[in-house]
């Protein structure tokens, strides 16, 4: 089993900056894919990004391209979004993933373990 505890959320205005933080303990193994998903109110989740074990695969949607960053410390078990000009479109709650696969997906089915999720709220 593997735990994923997202911490970093808010209420922002729109413009603003914010970084989520997502911890991973358990049975974690080398070679994982982590990603960050969101849902909004009504809306199913979607994929916003998701970073290979290196780092030298990365996807963003298109919506957060050029805006937000992914990026893991694999030493520390810890996977970062860092969220610029947040619209008010972003809101959502923002939930980890992570899959034991040694591929890269975007596809929600991929994705072994996630967490709680942190609210994300950006106002106009």
């Amino acid at each position: 089993q593997v735990q994923l505890v997202e911490l970093g959320g808010g209420l922002v205005q729109a413009g603003a900056s914010l970084r989520l933080s997502c911890a991973a303990s358990g049975q974690t193994v080398s070679g994982n894919i982590m990603a960050w998903f969101r849902q909004s109110p009504g809306e199913g989740r979607e994929i916003v990004a998701h970073i290979s074990w290196h780092g030298e695969k990365i996807f963003y949607t298109d919506s957060v391209q050029g805006r937000f960053i992914i990026s893991r410390d694999n030493a520390k078990n810890m996977l970062y979004l860092q969220m610029n000009d947040l619209k008010p479109e972003d809101t959502a709650i923002y939930y980890c993933y992570y899959s034991r696969r040694n591929y890269s997906s975007a596809y929600i089915g991929d994705y072994d373990y996630w967490g709680q999720g942190t609210q994300v709220t950006v106002s106009s």
